[in-house]
């Protein structure tokens, strides 16, 4: 997602130079992407279109009519004006059709099909910026009714339409700017991850990005999300990557595509499938067989899906991204990366504009020749000094910050990220005088739902906040924010923004207390959560080596002696990953942690049944990251001797709190108050509207929150910075419909087992 170094290391600095001009025209044949339809639909919306332009043809004060670009392409050019006035004369003055002139003679019987051609509406300025060729202008007569004319002209010219203006997105290197179907063209795109957002929040938020100003998202696509095994794959509701695309184009955005296979982005494993880690041998992110074999069979999959959504094929994916910030990997295996780029090639064409993204101390080892070179740093940088580092690879041709840094993400255990306002309105300024073109990441963050944060590696492990607000211009819950208004600003002194007010902020809800019961300790649910029963092993194995990707897994093993002092119980070379809590006989002992050499001391008699649950709190994504192992990757000590003989389980909590079996309300359990990991839940209704909030968990521990099956993320209210977790509304049933909260605290509860639910999120009360 970013280059190795924080954002706020330099002094920025910009210079002064004239804007790059900013056609937000769109030629006939848009209409068609504009409503999601990557061409098959083109023909009727052309129809529309043109006869939109003859009826507005004599009406110079149109916005259209005031803004049009030079011709696209000079060589067909000079045929426009006799193709639109032959289609002027052959289309009926209104909005009717063949079929349905014919019905005003003969009827329709009721039980016959409405086969009418029904022609879809001409985008508006704001919406799809359409114009028309100058030379148009110019055209005498009017559109008539139509009269007996050869339907075959109207097919044929119909045809001949789309080829009198092809799509194309691509580089002029002698004026140092990019091309969009033939007219300079400068982007001033945001990130948002479909991955982070709830999809039923995807329109709003595409949205509100393009009522600030921007006219492209920047997007990835995590691997792990859409493969979760080997050779099954989701693509279905929230991972649904093409009704994204189109929400995009409803919203004339153009899309940046990131497929990885590695995309960082905070995201656990950096979006890498846990399941390539079976191989335990397996080296990522470089031309080892096993690992390229995947890739190429994920990308078979991936890339012709994505295929008629490339912009020359009537889509809006302007350009795609090969690999992520590869020259901040330790590997440097050009032999990888030119795998990747004829992959790319192989599969989406030649025409597609594909470009690699680096800080300026990779691009030794993460560029390639065929592949546009682009940079990523923050507003505290110098860009002089950066944009030079990327003219010594790109010569000629745009200037492009792929990730500006809007601000930055949180750590567990720190504070929550705040970036200065006006120091990103300045650079972001700078750089468009420059005429460069700019992503920033983020626009809008979202959230790490389940347990798909990810977590950096810097000397020590530093496992990523459910919240990725990101200090982002959209906030966690979508709301814009004094610093959207602020790049708002600067984006109206280089572009048109659209018409039409920003929408506000959505409303909110606040209510409680809900009290929780318990339901039960999670070791009286191990036959529940986990049905195949327990992996008998002679040592402690691995996340990976049990098919267990993510989530939590119980060690069990019983002590082989008396212990009648205080017996120390540890693991060799930092082998805990990431967080152990100890139970001894079902009372919990204490938590061992990575990076921490902190040891638990126990008492007890032989036979005693010893519980290890072990949590994954997400794969490294970014540092040196090599293959992150979960679990006890070294065997677990008590005294000098290593502990052996353990039963493993695999737990699938989110299959329990999705089925409908009433698990935790089936189970006989010791409903005593526990210490160490148990389930809470509770039932709520809702006071009004199924808006947005925020759940507040005063005076609990750690542990995970599922609301009606949807795991919601962590929460770890001791630690912080993330006090409260974002409940969106499309979350909640309506009201009168009971909701179902349930929680695996995994230490320690409050007196008064009772939860809050706020209208303003609590994301910087870090416990120190």
């Amino acid at each position: 997602m970013r280059s190795p170094r924080a954002p706020n290391q330099r002094t920025s600095g910009s210079t002064s130079g004239a804007p790059l001009p900013q056609p937000l025209l769109r030629p006939p044949g848009r209409g068609a992407q504009a409503q999601g339809l990557p061409g098959g639909a083109r023909a009727a919306t052309d129809l529309a279109q043109t006869r939109e332009w003859c009826r507005r043809r004599q009406r110079p004060e149109a916005a259209e009519c005031r803004h049009r670009p030079a011709p696209r392409h000079p060589s067909i050019h000079m045929f426009i004006p006799q193709v639109f006035g032959l289609v002027c004369n052959l289309l009926p003055h209104r909005s009717t059709s063949i079929s349905r002139r014919r019905e005003g003679r003969r009827g329709r019987p009721e039980n016959r099909p409405d086969t009418t051609l029904r022609l879809a509406p001409v985008p508006s300025q704001e919406r799809g910026h359409v114009t028309w060729p100058a030379e148009a202008a110019e055209l005498g007569g009017s559109c008539s009714a139509m009269g007996p004319r050869p339907q075959f002209w109207l097919v044929f010219l119909l045809h001949l339409l789309p080829q009198a203006a092809p799509r194309s997105f691509v580089v002029d290197r002698e004026r140092g700017v990019f091309l969009l179907d033939g007219v300079p063209f400068r982007y001033v795109s945001g990130s948002l991850h479909y991955s982070r957002v709830p999809s039923q929040l995807w329109s709003d938020r595409l949205h509100k990005m393009r009522m600030s100003g921007l006219n492209a998202v920047q997007v990835y696509v995590p691997w792990n999300y859409h493969e979760p095994q080997p050779g099954v794959y989701n693509f279905q509701g929230n991972r649904d990557l093409v009704a994204f695309l189109k929400a995009a184009s409803k919203e004339d955005l153009l899309v940046i595509l990131r497929p990885g296979p590695y995309i960082c982005a905070e995201w656990e494993m950096g979006g890498l499938p846990s399941w390539l880690l079976r191989k335990p041998d397996i080296v990522l992110r470089t031309s080892d067989p096993d690992f390229l074999a995947a890739v190429d069979s994920w990308f078979h999959v991936l890339l012709p899906m994505v295929h008629p959504w490339l912009y020359h094929n009537g889509g809006n994916i302007i350009s795609v991204q090969v690999e992520n910030e590869y020259g901040s990997y330790f590997a440097c295996d050009f032999r990888y990366m030119r795998h990747l780029a004829g992959l790319f090639r192989a599969l989406l064409g030649d025409e597609i504009f594909l470009f690699t993204t680096d800080g300026p101390q990779g691009l030794s080892c993460g560029t390639l020749q065929g592949l546009y070179s682009t940079v990523d740093f923050g507003p505290a940088d110098n860009m002089t000094e950066i944009f030079a580092m990327q003219r010594k690879y790109e010569p000629s041709g745009p200037l492009v910050n792929s990730e500006y840094y809007t601000g930055w993400l949180d750590y567990w255990g720190g504070n929550h990220s705040t970036g200065d306002v006006k120091s990103v309105t300045s650079a972001l300024q700078g750089m468009l005088e420059l005429g460069a073109n700019v992503n920033m990441y983020m626009f809008h963050g979202g959230t790490n739902f389940g347990y798909w944060n990810g977590a950096d590696w810097k000397e020590v492990y530093l496992p990523v906040t459910t919240s990725y607000d990101y200090d982002a211009p959209l906030s966690e819950a979508g709301d814009p924010t004094p610093k959207l208004l602020a790049i708002q600003s600067v984006i109206s002194k280089f572009q048109e923004l659209p018409l039409g007010p920003l929408p506000p902020p959505s409303p909110k809800m606040k209510f409680g207390p809900v009290t929780l019961k318990l339901d039960g300790d999670l070791l009286n649910f191990l036959n529940a959560l986990c049905p195949d029963g327990p992996i008998h092993t002679h040592l402690p194995l691995t996340f990976e080596a049990v098919n267990q990707d993510y989530g939590f897994l119980l060690y069990r093993t019983w002590l082989p002696q008396n212990l009648t002092k205080p017996t120390r119980l540890w693991v060799q070379n930092n082998g805990v990953h990431d967080r152990a809590y100890v139970m001894l006989d079902r009372v919990f002992q204490g938590t061992l942690a990575r990076d921490e050499e902190d040891a638990l001391f126990l008492t007890g008699q032989a036979g005693s049944t010893l519980d290890v649950l072990l949590e994954n709190m997400g794969r490294v994504s970014f540092g040196a990251n090599v293959s992150d192992f979960k679990g006890l990757i070294q065997p677990l000590v008590l005294g000098k001797g290593i502990l052996t003989d353990w039963l493993l389980f695999p737990l699938n909590i989110d299959a329990a709190m999705d089925s409908e079996t009433r698990v935790f309300e089936t189970q006989e359990c010791d409903l005593k108050s526990p210490s160490g990991p148990a389930f809470y839940s509770a039932t709520f209704q809702l006071p009004g509207p199924a808006w947005d909030t925020f759940l507040y968990l005063p005076g609990w521990t750690k542990g995970q929150v599922w609301i009606n099956g949807f795991n919601l993320g962590r929460y770890w209210t001791k630690q912080g910075p993330q006090q409260s977790l974002y409940v969106p509304g499309p979350l909640l049933l309506p009201t009168g419909t009971p909701n179902v909260i349930k929680l695996l605290e995994l230490e320690h509860v409050p007196p008064r087992t009772q939860i809050w639910f706020l209208d303003r999120p609590l994301l910087n009360a870090t416990v120190h």
